[in-house]
């Protein structure tokens, strides 16, 4: 349950909370949707365990950590989402609740989208570092100790055993790169657009396809 994340204070565990917000598509911060939307739910209370697990030093504060994760544990169990302390950067978007696995010894960077059906499992006692910006479509399975690179596109039931360089999109079984035009048009970067206002989403129209359309009261900020 150890997490090696950067989120020792509130300030960090609001940018990530910002970020991960802006990355699924709300940009209100005051939305009756991030209340009835189980994923930023589920991500909201992710954050919320990493920030006190790295906030254990008193018995109050294993408390309070013991209590989110049992929260956690029971949202995991309930979305099917296995994905534990430590791993994702801010930015994180998933797609919908409903299989994904992900191991504890990976490491992943900003702004990932993710999507069900996604392993990202170990092989030989290693797990994939995966850098930012990078699209998991549904179905990926990536595994061992490779390394992804920036704004890589993994397509829908790849499988990926190998190394992939920055800025390509991969697809097939195994995988092989098939485009050079990588993640840009599949994710919303989240930790980019955090504090601006006033987004310009026509720049996402392409994103907006593969996610489902934002709606109205998506649009705009306070």
């Amino acid at each position: 349950m150890s997490s090696e994340r950067q989120i020792h204070c509130r300030s960090e565990l609001k940018q990530y909370m910002e970020a991960d917000r802006i990355a699924s598509g709300y940009t209100r911060r005051r939305n009756l949707a991030l209340c009835l939307d189980p994923v930023l739910r589920f991500q909201r209370l992710l954050r919320v365990a990493e920030y006190c697990d790295n906030r254990r030093g008193c018995l109050l504060g294993r408390i309070r950590f013991v209590f989110h994760w049992l929260r956690l544990q029971r949202m995991r169990i309930r979305l099917g989402l296995s994905i534990p302390l430590g791993v994702f950067g801010p930015g994180l978007s998933i797609a919908h609740y409903g299989s994904i696995v992900v191991n504890k010894n990976a490491k992943v960077g900003a702004n990932c989208r993710i999507h069900p059906g996604v392993c990202i499992g170990i092989s030989h006692g290693r797990a994939p570092q995966i850098g930012d910006n990078v699209y998991l479509g549904p179905g990926a399975k990536v595994f061992g100790g490779i390394t992804i690179g920036d704004n890589v596109a993994i397509g829908a039931n790849a499988v990926v055993n190998r190394d992939v360089p920055c800025g390509v999109t991969v697809a097939g079984n195994p995988a092989r790169i098939v485009s050079h035009r990588g993640s840009v048009e599949l994710i919303i970067p989240g930790t980019e657009l955090r504090g601006i206002r006033d987004i310009d989403w026509s720049r996402y129209e392409t994103a907006e396809a593969f996610h489902g359309p934002i709606r109205e009261d998506k649009h705009g900020d306070e």
